[in-house]
């Protein structure tokens, strides 16, 4: 889960140039098209480009409480998954729940339902700079290929995804308490396995999850806490083959939002995280066990930029079958800069 920039080597990184072409073609007809201008396939191989979302929203009545999107869009499954990057605090998405979706993306079909009032209020979370996911309906409810953003469908069953959030007022505060679950099968591509790996004969693999969540929202102390288990393919380094096997992790992020004279804004945050589990994205769907505690600062001096610094220490053993007893320790700051427009 960790960005191309991570390792020796380091430097300057450019990790996203994103331009968003959009707009409501009619009052119940919306588009999306994001595409990335410096993707990264490797380490040593960046700034290619590549499509990140491509889909329209169908509104099912005149108020757009009822929608249907369909096209390449995030999957609805994890509140860290759907904030954006420039939303989110910690500089990369917790392992526990980005390990179900890479890129958090997928071709499929979703249908989202959220009352007016609702859908206003998940606008002004982010408008307002409170680290909202996004308007991802109070009732989600899909159909996905499985195998993420920008890779062929490699059988005939797709994954089903269903999630309930709702944000409540209280007095001053905003809470949104929130649970979502998947399930569907995996198959693993031919050119993500070792040659000696032992895997199925048809490569297809249980894939399921479900999890929970909590939002706090910085008015000025905020809460983020998920927490997701379920099984799926992973790695056993003692038989040398894929298999079905039980994962579970979660993470907790804690930040205090700051307002200062001349409208800059300082967010301490801090996020604890813990994964157990396999990684279907990766080399023979590579065992992980992550131990890892972040610190950090973002600072808005203007609504259009910020900065972020922070500070990692990790901890993780991650293994295939030509990394076996791979466990990796150290400590990292990270500085990264970011322009909205």
């Amino acid at each position: 889960q960790c960005d191309r920039s991570w390792g020796d080597g380091g430097g300057f990184f450019i990790r996203r140039t994103r331009i968003i072409f959009s707009g409501q073609i009619s009052k119940r007809v919306y588009f999306y098209i994001q595409p990335d201008f410096a993707s990264s396939a490797s380490s040593t191989n960046l700034h290619f480009t590549q499509l990140r979302d491509a889909y329209f929203d169908l509104g099912l009545d005149d108020e757009n409480e009822f929608r249907i999107r369909l096209g390449q869009s995030k999957v609805p499954f994890g509140f860290e998954n759907m904030q954006s990057s420039q939303n989110r605090l910690p500089l990369d998405r917790n392992d526990a729940l980005n390990s179900a979706v890479t890129n958090e993306r997928d071709l499929g079909g979703f249908f989202y339902w959220a009352p007016a009032e609702t859908r206003k209020l998940f606008a002004d979370l982010v408008r307002d700079g409170l680290k909202g996911s996004g308007d991802y309906g109070v009732f989600a409810f899909g159909a996905y290929n499985g195998q993420t953003a920008n890779k062929p469908e490699l059988n005939d069953e797709l994954h089903v995804v269903t999630r309930l959030s709702y944000p409540v007022q209280i007095g001053d505060q905003i809470i949104e308490p929130g649970v979502q679950a998947y399930t569907g099968k995996f198959v693993i591509p031919k050119d993500q396995t070792s040659a000696s790996t032992k895997i199925n004969a048809d490569r297809s693999y249980t894939d399921q999850r479900a999890a929970a969540t909590f939002v706090l929202y910085p008015k000025p102390f905020g809460i983020l806490a998920e927490y997701n288990f379920g099984r799926g393919p992973e790695f056993n380094t003692a038989t040398d083959s894929i298999e079905v096997k039980k994962l579970q992790g979660g993470f907790v992020t804690l930040s205090y939002m700051i307002k200062t004279k001349g409208d800059q804004i300082f967010i301490p945050f801090t996020r604890m995280q813990y994964y157990d589990g396999g990684k279907k994205h990766e080399l023979d769907a590579r065992s992980y066990n992550v131990h890892e505690y972040e610190i950090g600062v973002e600072w808005q001096p203007i609504k259009q930029f910020e900065l972020v610094v922070m500070y990692t220490m990790s901890s993780r053993r991650f293994e295939d079958y030509t990394k076996q007893d791979n466990l990796q320790k150290g400590n990292l700051l990270r500085i990264q800069a970011q322009i909205n427009l």
